[in-house]
């Protein structure tokens, strides 16, 4: 059964509107030239807050923020009494979207995804030892919440009970699409048709469609399988994707047999995924949507092609991985995602090759279940471009050009690794660096592009660091991570700074995680909000109308000033909890201007 109505305006009128307001958001772009709808000179327009090693959020003055849903608050799902982790919010919040569900905009749902957990905060005891309620925990801390909020007298609130709330964790039923369905590598002894798994996890960033469904990534999934030792040795494909007998990081293996390799080693291919979550119908089922390739999952953001087909922009969060893109083979239809089920099922996919000069090509991949369970591979032989961690992808919402975030990369230049290339120019590239591209004549759908390089992040002041910005104007940051463009065209950039180098070194000046605000047209960038001690700033997403910015703060207490063994703190002075913020501002106008 749907969810009710909303109380302002019926649903399907709503959800039309949405649609509407998200197509033309996706709109394909025209030629262009790069950056000339950029917001106007005098912007960003707050002043910026200096580095911060503080263990709260900072933000500008005129701004406040204020804790929207941590990890273990009670989503609202209805029929249910909220107790228990797999109806309350997981774990280490990461990307996130906004759904309106009113006109106006001030009632919607969040969708948000729980990237990993920490065994040591979720259990009083720690995970040792082990136990099958404890590993089913951290399979529920996981995944992927979806919250009813609401804008009541100036105050974002949760609405709970919710007839939308849900969680999508790692053992909820999930269907398998696209090329790779059925194939004899994803059959196991669970589900011998391969085409169907229990379960989502490690999930980061993410992607909106043009039909209104969210995109969650599954990224890191290797480390959640192992074996007994001398009972599995993973062959070439698999050691590709980090798969050994003793890589497991927790023991999930040992609890949930589909889990141990050396029995089933064909359910790790069914894990590395784009999932495809329809947000306002909690009874539908999640689809892993095989035709986008296999990796270590990092973003799935979609644009329209001149022709009205769909683009998926994705990266391969590792060291010396591709960035890929999916062209569908049909255009977007009218109707909504009953209309677009099958969509993301067939087209092509692709790996891209940046080479000198500032020209790149993308690469076409089989059209083979192979290639598609063996995406990384497939790139390899094609000859992408091995790049230093590629992250989110975000798209200009008028030109169309198109930023990745490379996090760092400090294994390039070291014996029997990959060297400096004109896409990656620093070795043992410590800070990070943000590419753009522009698609050949403006077309998503293209196979060539022309590239520069946006950033390279670091501390100017630090000997050898190479930090390079667009003008003289701009906070320096470090290993960016989180992308957003607002429909303005203001770049929200977030960082994700090791905890084992933060504040540290050379990072000391740049102080803890943040999010930044570029304007493309001036060069400046200015940082907005600094985090707690020891998080990630992940998951920005505004509202449509640019007054409300939601984001999530991620492992707050991650690292502590005596070693880690001291674990409280930031939101309340308890056990860190990952947790939503909602900024707005004092006068409610628009954020950044």
């Amino acid at each position: 059964m749907s969810p009710t109505e909303p109380a302002s305006g019926g649903r399907r009128g709503v959800l039309q509107a949405g649609a509407a307001g998200l197509l033309a958001l996706l709109a394909p772009a025209c030629a262009v030239p790069p950056n000339t709808a950029t917001p106007d000179t005098a912007l960003p327009g707050f002043a910026g807050v200096p580095p911060s090693s503080a263990d709260t959020v900072v933000v500008p003055p005129g701004y406040r923020a204020s804790v929207l849903l941590k990890w273990e608050d009670s989503l609202g799902i209805a029929g249910t009494g909220g107790a228990g982790q797999a109806v309350q919010a997981g774990m280490h919040h990461d990307g996130m979207h906004f759904f309106p569900l009113s006109a106006d905009g001030s009632r919607g749902l969040l969708v948000l995804n729980h990237e990993y957990t920490d065994e040591t905060l979720l259990h009083p005891d720690g995970m040792e030892p082990a136990t099958v309620e404890k590993v089913r925990r951290s399979q529920f801390a996981m995944g992927v919440s979806v919250v009813e909020v609401a804008l009541r007298r100036g105050e974002w609130e949760l609405i709970r009970p919710s007839p939308y709330a849900r969680r999508i964790h790692g053992t909820t039923p999930m269907r398998i699409a696209g090329p790779a369905a059925g194939h004899a590598w994803m059959r196991t002894a669970h589900d011998p048709s391969g085409a169907s798994v229990l379960g989502t996890f490690q999930n980061c960033a993410m992607g909106v469609t043009p039909w209104g469904t969210y995109l969650t990534c599954e990224e890191n999934f290797q480390g959640h399988f192992g074996a007994a030792p001398g009972s599995f040795r993973p062959d070439a494909a698999q050691r590709r994707y980090g798969l050994a007998a003793d890589g497991s990081w927790l023991p999930w293996w040992q609890f949930d047999e589909r889990f141990d390799l050396s029995k089933h080693p064909n359910e790790a291919n069914r894990f590395g995924w784009v999932v495809e979550i329809d947000p306002m119908d909690p009874t539908s089922t999640p689809v892993k949507r095989t035709a986008l390739g296999r990796k270590r999952q990092e973003s799935a953001t979609c644009t329209l092609t001149r022709d009205g087909r769909v683009a998926v922009y994705m990266g391969d969060d590792s060291r010396f991985e591709s960035i890929y893109k999916f062209v569908t083979r049909d255009t977007v239809r009218p109707g909504g995602y009953a209309a677009n089920r099958d969509l993301l099922d067939h087209g092509t996919l692709y790996a891209a090759r940046f080479d000198g000069g500032g020209r790149g090509q993308w690469l076409a991949l089989p059209a083979t279940a192979e290639a598609s369970i063996h995406a990384r591979l497939a790139a390899d032989a094609a000859g992408a471009t091995p790049m230093d961690r590629p992250e989110w992808v975000a798209v200009h919402p008028t030109t169309g050009e198109v930023y990745v975030t490379l996090s760092n990369n400090t294994q390039r230049g070291d014996p029997g690794r990959p060297g400096v290339d004109a896409a990656n120019p620093r070795a043992r590239n410590a800070f990070g660096h943000i590419v753009r591209w522009r698609e050949h004549g403006g077309d998503a759908g293209a196979s060539a592009f022309e590239w520069d390089t946006y950033v390279l992040a670091g501390d100017p002041a630090v000997a050898g660091a190479g930090a390079r910005y667009p003008s003289a104007h701009a906070d320096a940051f470090g290993a960016p991570d989180g992308l957003h463009f607002d429909s303005g065209g203001l770049l929200w950039i977030q960082t994700d700074m090791s905890g084992s180098v933060m504040n540290k070194g050379d990072f000391t000046r740049l102080g803890n995680n943040q999010l930044l605000c570029a304007n493309l047209a001036t060069g400046r960038i200015r940082r907005f909000l600094t985090g707690p001690r020891g998080c990630e700033v992940t998951g920005c997403v505004l509202t449509p109308d640019r007054r409300t910015l939601f984001v999530n703060i991620q492992h707050p207490g991650e690292t502590s000033d005596d070693g880690g063994t001291s674990r409280r703190g930031w939101p309340d002075g308890g056990i860190p909890r990952s947790a939503t913020v909602v900024v707005r501002r004092e006068d409610g106008g628009m954020i950044g201007t």
